[in-house]
């Protein structure tokens, strides 16, 4: 029983960890909700036809200001393209992740 014990501590403790780390919270949140359409990481390709690379959205938006839009809702004129909105913290992490695989 102290094995289960401790493995649970180290469990909790880890999954703490990365709900604390912006950049693994917005990688997770950047892959739920892009990426059945978007390539999200440095070099793979989007699975859908016409969706660009988010590791080039820093040539067409600023970044900084990417979480504003996040949490107002950001859609597109692409029919296929639903709305989101993100809580400003998620939003945050979610940009913080997106600056790690720019060009």
């Amino acid at each position: 029983m102290p094995l289960f014990g401790a493995l649970f501590v180290l469990l909790s403790l880890t999954a703490f960890a990365h709900a604390q780390d912006p950049i693994a919270r917005g990688h997770a949140l950047i892959e739920e909700f892009c990426a059945d359409c978007h390539a999200i990481g440095e070099t793979d390709e989007s699975p859908h036809v016409g969706a660009p690379p988010l590791r080039n959205l820093g040539r067409s938006y600023d970044l900084d200001r990417f979480p504003s839009m996040l949490e107002r809702g950001i859609s597109s004129g692409h029919p296929d393209m639903p709305t989101f909105k993100f809580s400003g913290k998620d939003a945050r992490a979610a940009r913080d992740y997106l600056r790690t695989i720019q060009e």
